[in-house]
């Protein structure tokens, strides 16, 4: 593990990683115990509180993001192969995480410096402002279906306002959150700013949510854990942040450009292998347009190629691990048994590794639990509805609110589905468009705060209010 700004052996014992593609053994890691996760917690609590990290001027923390930003594009071929090796993701895909990670490295760099307060206007008599500070030591608990991007989210606006951190990246998919601690060190980061344990959540994320010496935890995961982080966090009354699960609704009308709309669609939910917390997983189609653009939909999953994660011309890679495999194909089973119209795919590919055929279900309806459970995988149902009023009543009939997207040549289509559809983000004839400028999460049950954009500030800083009677 990495802790206090070097690599340790730890207590814990070791597990096997595994390459998704083969199921063989690539790597082992540590299994952090507590006394591991109380070193690392030691470490950042002296870095914030005596080691002067809070205190660098914001100009120093700036280039010092920069300097890893540009590490990273250095090191962006091997990283990228380590990603691809580690959570089976296409390396054409792993190649755009590495660039959209040091993207939000430089993105946050540049509002190091911009943590500005506020005058208020107060009686003659005082002087009344307001500053922001770092919230302290920050958690940050990845899932392993975007490893390093979803680390570099959390860490890079942690640091940028003063915070130390702690990484805990996903027990399936360490390697990149490791080789970015070397990059750290080759920065410039003074020891203990940034920690990295490994481990599984029952133990190490566990712990590290009740321990009093962490001020804030920020998670990435499945709707279930986030409620059981949340409620552990009240204890110590811990800042929470939290990007949880989806089931977005991505709505085609019949006035849409069809060509474009049926590959959006396939991208959303199709793209890394359907593990994706906004996929268009429940997939509207007005009546009009539906025969088409299901027979069409059809046709385009079919020639989705699916092998090594390491050809350039794959599409889709395995899913991450046996338990993530074993999940997907019960629902394609659910789906087969609730009398879904199963069009395409359904099986598994090749007889190694975690590989599923893309899958598509027509005359899927609102009650299924393929059209209401997070399935996380390439499986995709298809509905059909009438209109716009009806759409959308059905599009807010669920527990989550984290994405959605409409493809329509109608402006006023457009503006009455982003306003009418309860989603922290929505999307006009495209699905997927991210920038670290754009602040990202969910309403209802999809999470609590945002991330990215200047909006990520808010989740690692605290508002101190100072009188002065003059």
């Amino acid at each position: 593990m990495f802790v206090d700004g070097e690599f340790i052996d730890a207590a814990g014992p070791l597990r096997d990683i595994l390459d998704p593609a083969t199921a063989g053994v690539i790597a082992q890691v540590a299994d952090a115990n507590p006394d591991d996760v109380a070193r690392a917690i030691a470490a950042a609590r002296r870095a914030f509180d005596s080691q002067g990290w809070p205190r660098t001027p914001g100009r120093q923390r700036a280039r010092i993001l920069y300097a890893l930003a540009e590490r990273l594009r250095e090191r962006a071929e091997e990283l990228a192969a380590l990603e691809t090796l580690n959570s089976g993701k296409p390396i054409a895909e792993a190649e755009e995480d590495i660039e959209e990670a040091a993207a939000c490295f430089e993105y946050y760099a540049g509002l190091a410096t911009k943590l500005t307060g506020d005058a208020l206007p107060v009686p003659a008599d005082a002087l009344m402002l307001t500053l922001k500070e770092p919230v302290g030591v920050a958690a940050q608990i990845i899932p392993w279906n975007f490893p390093l991007i979803m680390a570099t989210l959390k860490i890079s606006p942690a640091l940028a306002v003063g915070c130390t951190v702690i990484l805990k990246p996903a027990e399936q998919t360490s390697l990149t959150a490791l080789r970015l601690a070397d990059l750290v060190v080759e920065a410039g980061f003074p020891p203990g700013v940034v920690n990295v344990i490994t481990g599984n959540g029952h133990t190490a994320g566990d712990r590290l949510v009740r321990h009093p010496g962490v001020d804030k935890i920020a998670f990435t995961g499945s709707t279930e854990v986030g409620k059981i982080i949340n409620r552990t966090a009240t204890d110590t009354l811990k800042r929470v942040s939290l990007e949880l699960g989806g089931k977005s609704p991505n709505i085609v009308f019949a006035d849409a450009d069809m060509d474009k709309a049926i590959e959006g669609a396939h991208f959303a939910l199709f793209f890394n292998q359907g593990q994706c917390c906004c996929a268009g997983s429940r997939l509207f189609v007005e009546e009009k347009a539906y025969d088409q653009f299901v027979e069409k939909s059809v046709e385009r999953a079919k020639k989705r190629t699916v092998g090594n994660p390491f050809d350039k011309n794959t599409e889709q890679g395995p899913q991450v691990d046996q338990d993530q495999f074993n999940k997907v194909m019960n629902y394609i089973d659910i789906g087969k048994k609730e009398k879904a119209k199963l069009m395409a795919g359904g099986g598994r590919v090749g007889d190694k590794g975690y590989f599923i055929e893309p899958t598509v279900f027509a005359d899927v309806q609102d009650d299924m639990k393929i059209a209401q459970e997070e399935i996380f995988g390439p499986v995709m149902s298809i509905l059909k509805f009438k209109d716009i009023n009806e759409v959308v009543e059905r599009a807010n009939k669920s527990l989550y609110g984290l994405a959605a997207a409409v493809w329509t040549s109608d402006i006023t289509k457009a503006h009455a589905i982003a306003d009418g559809v309860r989603a922290g983000t929505v999307w006009v004839n495209c699905y997927d468009v991210f920038d670290a400028a754009a602040p990202f999460g969910g309403f209802k049950q999809s999470g609590i705060g945002r991330e990215l954009g200047e909006y990520g500030l808010a989740n690692y800083t605290e508002v101190k209010t100072v009188t002065v009677k003059l």
